[in-house]
């Protein structure tokens, strides 16, 4: 998200980034006989994170330094586990009442809960006992009674069922009284919530005293999922390099317990093993509160799994494993992927791109801060059309999590009908990353003191180093450039050189759609505060970028952060290039710029003030999806979420030929002698 930032400081200095040692583990098991290596070794933790703060304050700008296992079977297994040490910096997040945009779980003041059981009060839940099927999901009813019951009496789930303020995690809320109307004459109410397997027991709690002053009068007996160490929520991603597709899912597992692992090969043939890394964090990882604090739980351990040499455009099926000290197997459900088209295949394409979606619950819970009333539609319109979309891209801004932990296994629960089946592709946003004194570049709190540790360990990104957020990717016909807003892309800096590179090795024979993706608007957006601001982009954005993606004939650009939709005509330097609205064809002389962060976050309001570029807005939640026919024909397509129907579209028409043209400044001088 964005607000009303000012950028009247500006700090040139390089700051000292606070990353926390850890300790790395290798552990190797050959077949029946273990062997086993310890290497203890003492490096910089990743870390990363920019985001929006609450308030009139200065937004500093830094520059950066710059299958079924047998007995016999010879298993290698590789494990490693990250346990980040202690983190000296500090934060706080101010609350700032109900408003749209506000963490749902920051409203109440955990720090102010007291138990004060009331013998009048009951609560129950039916099942207790939940995933005796294997589902890593369930509705629970819960019954409530209370002989004084009040408009702001509210109940509470909490994980681990421990009642110990201010150590107590809640994961989710709901109002008795808005749920059920006659709560307040009958002192009688039930609730249904929809629960996720997260590792440990729940139980839920009746409050009175509102959001701001909570006292517990009643508890529930503790809730549980029958296997709640079980692997779960599988998110895929491209490796680094095309025939490769990374696994990477969450599980109750330490290494100490169990080896994981995933068993895959083709669909309806025998199935081999993988072995997998594992990485976890604790408290003293989080750079300020409230992750540090109220907003802690504990993550579980997270796995990655590399699937190599696959063939191209092959349907694999596989399933994540803990093999058992005892020697028994835990196994999760069978999952599907389609591999990733070699470099320029020629095949139909589909990439859905999007920023800024967020997370929301089913049951209703947590609606009260509006957060982010378009995410549930943005993700049931993807599964609808899942058969028909290859690779997804969210470019930031993904769980708007703000520093409650929690939250991740809520994001990757809701996403894995999608993430579980194509690629789910990150980028940074400043709710990841951003925190003072920590070498983002921006120093503000918006991360909610999770300082990146968050999205470079719960996702896999094919990047050189996961605290530097930028990389590049291929899918088939596309070559994709993703940059890190959170740190410095200026020319000079370590990301531009990337940046250069990355848009420099696309073979436009092979690989004739060139995009370019950020969080930030880095090009040109309308949106309200970049309008009042008089730049129209992020500050200092297009200064260096513009003439990398004229040099290289970058087709279009991606942003998210404005939490809207808009595009631009093919542009350079402010002006546009091509009167076409719908149809694009012949030399590549100008860039589109498309802003598409209305994906689920509350919307961001337009200037008043349209520029000539701007081609069309839309106040809306929605997604954009391109399709490449070949290598001389995409479709790009606009759809709003709630319906899925394309709302803005262009097409794309155009030779190897018109790719080569030089156009404006786009090619370097010549003479006879060169």
């Amino acid at each position: 998200m964005y607000k009303s930032l000012s950028l009247n400081k500006v700090s040139l200095s390089s700051p000292t980034r606070k990353r926390v040692p850890f300790q790395v583990k290798f552990r190797i098991s050959v077949g029946i006989f273990r062997h086993q290596l310890l290497l203890n070794s003492t490096t910089k933790a990743p870390h990363a994170s920019h985001a929006c703060e609450c308030g009139n304050k200065f937004l500093k700008k830094k520059k950066m330094d710059t299958h079924k296992l047998l007995p016999n079977i010879f298993l290698f297994t590789l494990v490693v586990v990250v346990v980040l040490g202690s983190n000296s910096v500090s934060g706080h997040i101010t609350k700032t009442g109900n408003e749209i945009g506000e963490q749902a779980l920051s409203q109440i003041a955990i720090e102010k809960a007291v138990y004060a059981l009331h013998e009048s009060a009951s609560v129950s839940v039916h099942p207790r006992v939940l995933g005796l099927e294997g589902e890593d999901t369930q509705w629970v009813t819960v019954d409530l009674e209370y002989s004084e019951p009040s408009e702001n009496d509210w109940v509470g789930v909490f994980s681990p069922a421990t009642f110990k303020s201010p150590k107590i995690s809640f994961l989710q809320y709901k109002y008795v009284n808005s749920s059920n109307s006659q709560y307040t004459n009958t002192g009688k109410a039930s609730l249904k919530f929809q629960l996720i397997n997260q590792r440990a027991d729940f139980s839920f709690a009746l409050f009175t005293g509102g959001l701001s002053n909570p006292k517990l009068v009643a508890a529930s007996k503790n809730i549980t999922f029958a296997n709640p160490k079980a692997p779960l929520y599988p998110r895929l991603a491209l490796g680094k390099s095309w025939d490769e597709m990374t696994v990477t899912w969450t599980s109750g597992y330490n290494i100490d317990e169990a080896i994981p692992f995933v068993e895959w090969g083709f669909k309806g043939d025998l199935q081999r093993p993988s072995p997998a890394g594992t990485l976890t964090f604790h408290r003293n990882s989080m750079c300020g509160s409230p992750a540090r604090t109220v907003g802690w739980r504990d993550p579980g351990f997270i796995h990655t799994s590399f699937l190599k040499d696959l063939w191209p455009n092959t349907v694999y099926t596989y399933r994540m494993g803990h093999l058992l000290s005892s020697g028994s197997y835990v196994w999760s459900k069978m999952y599907s992927f389609k591999s990733s088209p070699y470099p320029g295949q020629d095949t139909l394409q589909r990439v859905i791109i999007f920023g800024d979606m967020g997370k929301a619950e089913r049951d209703g819970s947590n609606e009260y801060s509006n957060y982010q009333p378009g995410s549930l539609n943005t993700t049931d319109q993807l599964i609808k059309d899942l058969e028909n979309i290859d690779i997804v891209f969210h470019i930031g801004d993904m769980t708007y999590s703000n520093g409650y932990i929690s939250q991740w296994d809520q994001f990757t629960s809701q996403v894995e009908p999608i993430a579980s089946t194509v690629p789910y592709m990150v980028a940074s946003g400043n709710h990841e990353r951003d925190w003072p004194n920590t070498g983002s570049f921006y120093d503000t709190k918006d991360s909610g003191g999770e300082c990146g540790v968050l999205a470079e360990t719960m996702f896999y990104v094919p990047a050189e180093n996961r605290a530097k957020f930028w990389y590049s990717t291929d899918y088939g016909m596309f070559h994709f450039c993703i940059a890190d807003t959170e740190h410095d892309w200026r020319e000079g800096s370590e990301q531009y050189k990337f940046i250069e590179s990355c848009l420099a090795s696309a073979d436009r024979q092979k690989q004739p759609w060139l995009i370019f993706a950020a969080h930030r608007v880095l090009g040109y957006s309308s949106g309200l505060y970049y309008g009042l601001e008089g730049s129209f982009e992020e500050p200092m954005g297009r200064e260096s970028l513009q003439k990398l993606w004229q040099k290289y004939k970058v087709d279009m650009a991606f942003y998210g952060h404005v939490h809207n939709y808009e595009r631009t005509c093919p542009i350079y330097q402010n002006q546009c290039v091509n009167s076409g609205k719908s149809h694009y064809s012949g030399t590549v002389n100008g860039t589109i710029h498309v802003v598409v962060g209305g994906a689920g976050s509350h919307l961001s309001a337009f200037s008043q003030v349209t520029p000539s570029w701007s081609l069309y807005k839309d106040y809306d939640f929605g997604f954009v999806k391109l399709t490449a026919f070949n290598h001389s024909s995409l479709l790009f397509e606009y759809k709003k979420s709630s319906d899925g129907k394309v709302y803005d579209s262009f097409t794309i028409s155009r030779d190897y030929r018109d790719v080569l043209a030089c156009v404006h400044d786009g090619c370097e001088a010549t003479t006879l002698a060169s």
